[in-house]
């Protein structure tokens, strides 16, 4: 790993900026970023004073690039990946539980547990090179939680998400604008206007009414969901699994086995 990382909270009288700030690897989160997202999130909840978070990484390379692959080399078996999966889980609930509006400002990719954090966002504005996907099926031979299998087919549509994963295929901004995943799509250089306009029209609305609406949101899309660990075990105690790790971590082509 290149480094811990940090997650930075910047404050701006109502306007909260959360910044992913690893560069060097595309700010790929490791365990001390995802629980500095935590207790960033744990702290704005409380924070009434707050009326709009906004996300971002560092270096204008990514949004987040995904967790850093080389803390899977100490998994042991597929207990591991579920603890994890819950893990993840805890960590974007928070984002969601959020009661102010929350944006997400991609620059580049998006990817994995990026992708995670910027859906679990209620809007996000992206740069037009942005680049959005989940190519496990390419790279590590693991899986998503049921939870967040639910938060990506409730925000991108279930023929999309079934290109991401089983295809490995990466969705460029354009579809994502045209499908509702964005709000809106810029110029790298418009980005920051952009976002500063969206605080204003979300700033002169009703904060009740988002909180309420963002919460009951979150219910329907969290409602019902099935028992998802025994499929998190076999992905992540499976010995593709290992291999992907494997062969990420030294730069290879995975050999797959199923």
């Amino acid at each position: 790993m290149s480094g811990d990382g940090q997650v930075h909270l910047h404050r701006d009288g109502p306007v909260a900026t959360l910044v992913f700030d690893r560069p060097a690897t595309r700010n790929a989160m490791t365990w001390t970023m995802y629980e500095a997202l935590g207790a960033h999130c744990r702290a704005l909840a409380e924070d009434r004073s707050v009326r709009v978070v906004l996300m971002r990484g560092a270096g204008g390379e990514a949004f987040v690039s995904g967790t850093d692959i080389a803390q899977f080399l100490a998994f042991r078996d597929g207990e591991d990946g579920v603890a994890y999966e819950h893990r993840i889980d805890e960590g974007i609930t928070l984002v969601e539980k959020l009661p102010m509006p929350t944006v997400a400002l991609v620059e580049g990719w998006a990817v994995g547990g990026g992708l995670a954090i910027a859906t679990a966002c209620d809007l996000r504005i992206a740069t037009h090179g942005a680049r959005f996907g989940v190519p496990i099926a390419k790279t590590l031979g693991n899986t998503l939680s049921i939870a967040n299998l639910a938060r990506l087919e409730a925000a991108w549509g279930l023929a999309r998400v079934r290109r991401m994963l089983l295809l490995a295929q990466m969705i460029g901004a354009e579809e994502a604008l045209d499908c509702g995943f964005l709000l809106q799509a810029c110029a790298p250089g418009e980005l920051d206007a952009a976002a500063a306009a969206l605080c204003e029209r979300l700033l002169a609305l009703a904060p009740t009414t988002q909180s309420v609406v963002k919460e009951g949101l979150r219910r329907v899309v969290a409602a019902n969901l099935p028992e998802g660990d025994d499929l998190v075990r076999r992905c992540y105690g499976s010995r593709d699994f290992r291999e992907g790790v494997e062969a990420f971590t030294a730069r290879r082509p995975p050999n797959w086995h199923g």
